[in-house]
């Protein structure tokens, strides 16, 4: 056979809806035209729908996944009213799940939701499990065993997350590098958890240090809170160019970036760029978010992320960056057509840039990571938010059966 794949009677992005074909082998995309010859393993007919890069999820506590049954309201309250200044409170009060921590039901929930993800066409999430003196290594070791399990299908990046601190949690850092020498994919932080800005940037150095030992990128969740005057945004910045750390660093929420008086924003927007820093906004689960449109249009790597799938911070979710979009089209009054190919972009391409994925992209030598949508455009596409009708991964048909 030519090919392994063959997909007849597409539309892509760039095919300005004319049908074209796309042909895969050894895991690439090999030919896209409006006829190729050649014969193949196995034929698709999109029957005219939108074909397009699979999707990606720069930020999921997979390790707390369908944990809300576990928890009363009270932490989710305490880290969505109002302001979002109890953020902090909020963080404390959901810490109380990983008294009862196990690898032995994690996996059961993890297997839930990946499961999800391929149904819906997310190839890629970047995972978080808490790793601390509460949490241990129980989450860490659930999402290695899912990396393993789900391996060609959807791919796990696995973040060993300090959530409650490092200074202020003495053993954390132990358990993060330990979690690394287990073979975590990631570095996590979360420095605004922290009781000062020296502790704050103690935080910061740590996890750098962690980082350059075991050559691992970062990813942290920052200022994620009502408070303007949170500035680990700035500090992670600076950080990574010290370090020459560049395109190897997430910020996760940066909610506090709603409040920043617009001088002070336009230069984290600067130190962005300079740092090649990848952000991950997830305005589904609170009243703030990060300023995405702004960014999107001045080159800042953006992206959107799922955040939390049914635990102490938000009741809902499906591993579906489709409806993610759709939710983030409302929030963010993003409903024109430009609007929603902005925000394809953010769970396809652009969330690749920021996650410093190379290859996908639906173009001849691209990764053959692709799905076959049940809509022929992007608006229907978000507007309905289904399960797509092909997942394709490293060039096979992974479709959930």
């Amino acid at each position: 056979m030519d090919f392994d794949i063959l997909i007849k009677n597409a539309i892509t992005r760039n095919s300005h809806g004319e049908k074209v074909q796309i042909a895969i082998s050894k895991g690439k995309i090999v030919g896209i035209a409006t006829e190729i010859k050649g014969s193949a393993n196995q034929t698709i007919d999109a029957k005219g729908n939108l074909v397009s890069e699979s999707f990606i999820n720069g930020h999921l506590h997979l390790c707390k996944v369908y944990t809300l049954e576990m928890m009363d309201d009270e932490a989710m309250s305490a880290y969505t009213d109002g302001s979002m200044g109890g953020a902090m409170t909020g963080i404390e009060l959901a810490a109380k799940v990983k008294e009862k921590y196990d690898e032995k039901w994690i996996i059961e929930n993890v297997r839930k939701a990946a499961n999800l993800a391929l149904k819906f066409g997310n190839t890629h999430i970047r995972a978080f499990a808490d790793t601390d003196t509460k949490a241990k290594l129980e989450g860490i070791k659930a999402l290695l065993k899912a990396r393993e399990e789900f391996k060609g299908k959807v791919e796990i990046q696995v973040v060993a997350f300090p959530q409650d601190g490092v200074v202020r949690d003495p053993g954390a850092e132990a358990y993060v590098e330990e979690a690394l020498k287990l073979g975590a994919d990631v570095v996590g932080g979360i420095p605004w958890i922290e009781y000062t800005d020296a502790d704050a940037q103690e935080h910061i150095d740590r996890m750098f240090a962690l980082a350059k030992k075991y050559d691992k990128p970062i990813s942290m969740l920052i200022d994620d809170a009502g408070d303007p005057t949170l500035k680990t945004l700035e500090m992670l910045a600076v950080t990574t160019i010290k370090n020459g750390w560049e395109g190897r660093v997430t910020a996760q929420h940066c909610r506090a970036m709603a409040l920043y008086p617009e001088p002070y924003y336009r230069k984290i927007e600067h130190l962005l760029k300079r740092a090649k820093i990848g952000v991950v906004s997830d305005p589904q689960t609170g009243p703030l978010y990060a300023r995405v449109k702004d960014m999107y249009k001045s080159g800042v790597r953006i992206a959107l992320g799922q955040d939390d799938i049914s635990d102490a911070y938000y009741p809902f979710g499906r591993n579906n960056m489709l409806e993610i979009a759709f939710l983030a089209s409302h929030l963010m009054w993003m409903n024109s057509r430009n609007d929603m190919e902005v925000l394809y972009d953010l769970i396809t391409t652009n969330a690749a840039e920021c996650l410093n994925i190379k290859g996908h992209k639906l173009e001849v030598g691209g990764d053959a990571d692709l799905v076959v949508l049940n809509a022929n455009s992007i608006w229907e596409a978000i507007r309905n938010h289904e399960a797509p009708l092909y997942v394709i991964k490293n060039g096979i048909d992974v479709t959930a059966k």
